[in-house]
């Protein structure tokens, strides 16, 4: 994670038009967007110097990314990786909230119990005092948790829809979990899910997650006054690094 990104180069031995979608994709996620240190701008010829190629694929990954809204093509002035707005954030949140406290329900009813010990696995992977010594693997890791509850709903349009809302997330779930406070807090809230999900209580499960990401709203709120949509156009271009292949 960091504020500047760079790529390396390519060759030809693979789709090279959906590789620069998915590399210039996977590095803007991976980039803390929200940090206000952050450059926020692009330039088709530097990242074409950069990958070694032509800008038609990178003209090409950028119009498809801004469909998507991670990317703000404004004439006369550049290109600039995307910010959500305050607003556009806890709605996401809230929206997140019901579809992943749908799939806790559901992993009570159709998870394994061998994907429940998963489950388990996964969520105390990391102490409370292991989490803040270790924040970057552990914010890492709490996405892996949150991405496996959906999955063990066994319902694709839920995990669909919702791994749509976490590309635009993921950067904003990083950022707060830098708060130690929360740090602590994830890791306890996790363990409480977990023992719902292995009862089968699904009363209990869909709630406990419910209240979770609800905290992360009602943090955000709090706390992220100053972040605005816009992006920052007095800046110049940025590099892009392939902080390699999350999950």
């Amino acid at each position: 994670m960091g504020n500047q990104l760079e790529l390396k180069p390519v060759n030809g031995s693979f789709s090279l038009k959906e590789h620069i979608y998915d590399v210039l994709k996977t590095s803007i996620m991976n980039l803390d967007i929200y940090d206000e240190g952050t450059n926020l701008r692009m330039d088709e010829r530097t990242l074409a110097e950069q990958l070694g190629i032509s800008r038609t694929p990178i003209r090409e990954a950028i119009m498809r990314l801004e469909q998507e809204g991670f990317v703000d093509i404004q004439p006369r002035r550049g290109v600039f990786i995307k910010r959500k707005s305050l607003d556009e954030i806890l709605e996401m949140i809230v929206v997140w909230a019901a579809l992943e406290s749908m799939a806790a329900r559901l992993a009570c009813q159709y998870a394994t119990a061998e994907e429940i010990s998963e489950l388990r696995r996964l969520g105390t992977k990391y102490t409370k005092d292991r989490a803040k010594a270790e924040m970057s693997e552990y914010s890492e890791a709490n996405i892996e948790f949150h991405l496996f509850v959906l999955r063990l709903s066994k319902t694709k349009m839920i995990e669909t829809i919702a791994q749509g809302l976490f590309t635009h997330l993921k950067a904003v779930r990083r950022k707060a979990l830098r708060d130690t406070s929360r740090a602590d807090r994830s890791v306890v809230d996790h363990m409480h899910i977990i023992e719902a999900i292995e009862a089968r209580d699904a009363d209990l499960a869909g709630e406990l997650v419910r209240e979770h990401t609800m905290r992360l709203h009602a943090y955000i709120r709090r706390s992220w006054r100053y972040i605005v949509g816009d992006a920052i156009a007095d800046q110049s271009p940025t590099t892009l690094t392939e902080t390699t292949q999350e999950s």
